[in-house]
């Protein structure tokens, strides 16, 4: 099988990170620290490790924050979703649909703890994903011979729980790109998730695989109480 190459990154950043409140009323969410280290950093900084350099970030809320890394990083470049606050996050990759190809499409809002799972060889364009024996609410993939053929919008168990770390080679990219003209431009669908095209939208047009990783490989900080748990210093906002 062809080895594919990520050549580039699209970091989501453009939330109002809203189930972090109070803290994300004045920090968009992937610029809060997390025991001193702001959580996009840990992306950034993982991704350069993995030689990756060209990097698109795209902003909304509070973008004017986000200087903080163009003045930090070079290689940077922002790009601003006007749509943040009235669309879902299938208007954030419509706005950098011209850098699908060769892709490596993930959060800003996590912490990377284990640079490998940000490595940029890949055969199958795909999700990373980790095991889960025990019930899950997150989308949750029925994999066979390593090709994808089913997902969960409502979890389950016994399945490869999908994160938000995704590749996509040249071709799976033009392809993903027209699929987001069609939704957001033509059928105006602007309330789903960017994932819901290769998913549920055209599935039977994407062959997808998964890069599998273990749990605390990342974090995804989805509320007050799991951020209390990695940095004591929240605390006060329980």
């Amino acid at each position: 099988m062809k080895t594919n190459k990520v050549k580039r990154a699209i970091i989501m950043a453009a939330g109002k990170g809203e189930r972090l409140h109070p803290i994300t009323l004045t920090t968009p969410k992937p610029l809060v620290a997390v025991n001193g280290k702001r959580m996009i950093d840990t992306v950034i900084d993982s991704l350069h490790r993995n030689g990756l350099s060209e990097i698109y970030i795209v902003v909304g809320y509070l973008k004017e924050q986000f200087k903080q890394i163009t003045d930090k990083y070079s290689g940077i470049t922002i790009i601003d979703n006007p749509y943040y606050e009235t669309c879902n996050n299938i208007s954030s990759l419509y706005m950098a649909r011209e850098y699908l190809e060769d892709a490596v499409i993930l959060d800003g809002d996590q912490i990377v703890y284990n640079d490998e799972i940000l490595s940029p060889e890949f055969e199958l364009s795909g999700y990373n994903a980790v095991w889960t024996d025990e019930h899950t609410e997150e989308w949750l993939m029925s994999v066979q011979n390593g090709i994808v053929t089913g997902c969960s919008r409502t979890g389950g168990s016994h399945g490869w729980q999908l994160y938000s770390i995704s590749r996509w080679n040249a071709e799976d990219g033009k392809r993903l790109r027209k699929h987001l003209e069609i939704e957001f431009e033509q059928k105006k669908n602007r309330q789903i998730y960017w994932d819901d095209i290769p998913m549920f939208c055209y599935p039977q047009e994407y062959r997808l695989g998964i890069r599998e990783m273990r749990r605390d490989d990342i974090v995804e900080v989805d509320n007050i109480s799991e951020l209390v748990k990695l940095d004591s210093g929240y605390r006060m906002y329980l």
